[in-house]
């Protein structure tokens, strides 16, 4: 069944904001990194971590998507490449890990909207509930209003940053200094930690492509719009983390209370106030951005019969897959009850394992099909393609045994996230005996 042809396009400046919100939404998440890697190691590991993360990440994509821009993206290219079953497990991993990502939102605004409203967390499953909901409503519309309001919300996100940015300057007396890089005083289940605060508000760069026939002249956008995306992400980071630096403030009050308390010391009340509405857009901008990407997933998948096909229904008038939208908010609404940084690594463990299906991918077709057009082409070999990936799944392993070793309230979680690996196996078999003439054909 081929996919349907999309009524409205977005442009790249719409592009921008939705791949903005969909890997980053602003440092809002990054408040911890200051506690776990200290002064002389928070700078080094939020430079190093998106060079080792992320830029393989992005060629890969963008080489990938440049192949095929089509709906599904990732979970598409991997079939392509691998087979149906792995195709499978890319697009059950990232379901998975997705509806943990999406869980985390909706709590961080409640903890950013008690900087109003002290005692909100009492009310924390209802406000999360209409939250959820009234952005299935947003996605239901379709891509352009979701492109409108990621659009309007980024501005809401980066003012109040440009703001404190601003009078931190004004008011900082002295010279600015720079923290010597070190990791020498930083034990190794933090620096775990510290990884995957890094890498967790750094992923997603392929979820922006599951509507890729949903965006006008797909290879060139993707290309402008998420390296524009990357470049703000990682100055936004770096001047915050720097700013709270500078200021002195205490890393435990910045990791309970956040970028608002950091806006409280450096400006006042009113400072405050503004990074906390900034936190309250961030939320909603970045969870209506990754709900219209994982929407997409099922859609595509259903057309393989690896999933019932009443997913792959799509709304008479806005031509989205309403379906999938309603079972996606129905399921992150069982999960908002998980703290923050068991969701964390949780979120960081599937989707790294879903990365590396897509990298396994790269090389693979680099292998079959070399001569195929790729408008843009990673400058690297086979062999330099192997080095690359080593890049990222190093950070990956140091992050998952510095979870792992560390106290039995991070070891759960991890253990949880590798059990939902494995529930892939047990899927694709269920999978199998239930669709066995259309998997076998």
């Amino acid at each position: 069944m081929p996919s349907p042809a999309y009524l409205k396009k977005i442009r790249p400046v719409q592009l921008i904001a939705i791949v903005f919100f969909t890997v980053s939404g602003g440092p809002y998440g990054l408040e911890p990194l200051l506690t776990y890697a200290g002064d002389h190691g928070a700078l080094l590991v939020l430079l190093i971590t998106p060079l080792l993360w992320d830029v393989p990440a992005i060629f890969t994509v963008l080489e990938l998507n440049a192949m095929m821009p089509i709906t599904g993206g990732y979970y598409r290219w991997v079939k392509y490449a691998m087979g149906l079953k792995w195709g499978f497990y890319e697009g059950w991993w990232t379901w998975l890990y997705t509806f943990v990502d999406l869980a985390i939102y909706p709590v961080l605004f409640v903890q950013y909207a008690s900087f109003f409203f002290p005692g909100l967390e009492a009310y924390k499953i209802p406000i999360c509930l209409i939250i959820i909901w009234s952005s299935a409503g947003l996605n239901i519309l379709g891509i352009v209003p979701v492109g409108k309001v990621s659009l309007f919300l980024s501005a809401a996100v980066l003012a109040p940053f440009i703001v404190l940015f601003g009078v931190a300057f004004y008011h900082h007396t002295g010279g600015f200094s720079i923290p010597s890089p070190s990791l020498k005083e930083v034990a190794f289940p933090s620096l775990g930690m510290a990884l995957y605060t890094v890498m967790w508000n750094c992923l997603g760069w392929d979820n922006t492509t599951t509507y890729a026939e949903e965006v006008d002249k797909p290879v060139r956008s993707y290309l402008i719009s998420i390296f524009s995306a990357f470049v703000l992400v990682i100055v936004i980071y770096v001047l915050a983390i720097w700013v709270a630096q500078q200021s002195g403030i205490n890393h435990d009050i910045l990791t309970g209370s956040g970028f608002p308390a950091l806006g409280t010391l450096i400006g006042g009340h009113w400072l405050g106030a503004l990074i906390a509405l900034g936190g309250m857009a961030s939320t909603l901008g970045i969870y209506a951005a990754v709900l219209l990407s994982v929407s997409r997933v099922p859609q595509v998948m259903s057309e393989d019969n690896l999933l019932p096909e009443k997913l792959n229904r799509l709304h008479s008038r806005f031509q989205t897959p309403y379906i999938s939208i309603i079972i996606c908010s129905i399921v992150v609404s069982l999960m908002i009850l998980w703290t923050f940084a068991d969701l964390l690594i949780i979120d960081v463990t599937v989707y790294g394992a879903g990365l590396s299906l897509e990298y396994i991918a790269l090389i693979k077709l680099r292998i079959k099909e070399p001569d195929t057009v790729r408008p843009f082409k990673i400058p690297l070999n086979v062999a330099g393609l192997c080095g690359l990936v080593l890049l990222p799944a190093s950070v990956y392993f140091i992050a998952l045994a510095g979870a792992v070793s560390s106290t039995p309230q991070t070891i759960r979680p991890a253990v949880f996230a590798i059990v939902a690996l494995l529930s892939a196996e047990v899927a694709w078999w269920v999978i199998r005996w239930t669709r066995p003439v259309k998997l076998s054909s």
